[in-house]
């Protein structure tokens, strides 16, 4: 298991290195996409809280750290030591998810029925903490 700041950096660094930088926004959905497919296999990528959000679900730490960025691209370089079998789950998730528009990342986090949908429940659980099962259970 890594901190969501580690994994963040893991992140940023692969997407700046491969000439794919994101925005604050989609490391948002990228982070929860992560998480979700680890603990669909029965673990988990990192310790802290997803919320609902307004635009989908954020890890907050993650978001004070880079939320200076806007809507820019977060171009910046980390070593970030990560386990190889670890690198085979994250790695396709990052490369299949930076390419798509971010608003329809937003679109599909936020599709009736699903963990952030069942939270923030137009509004009133702003800011709420997504469970971990519900995430692995509902996407």
């Amino acid at each position: 298991m890594y901190s969501a700041l580690s994994m963040a950096k893991y992140i940023i660094d692969k997407c700046t290195k491969d000439k794919y930088p994101i925005s604050n926004l989609q490391l948002q959905k990228i982070l929860y996409y992560i998480q979700r497919e680890f603990l669909q296999q029965g673990a988990m990528a990192f310790p802290e809280n997803i919320e609902a959000w307004q635009f989908g679900p954020v890890v907050p730490e993650v978001y004070k750290q880079y939320c200076g960025f806007g809507a820019l691209p977060i171009r910046m370089r980390y070593v970030v030591a990560i386990k190889s079998n670890d690198e085979n789950i994250i790695n396709p998730i990052i490369e299949k998810k930076r390419i798509l528009n971010p608003w329809d990342m937003v679109s599909d986090t936020h599709s009736s029925g699903k963990a952030w949908d069942l939270i923030y429940r137009d509004g009133l659980g702003d800011h709420q903490i997504i469970p971990q099962e519900l995430i692995k259970s509902k996407g």
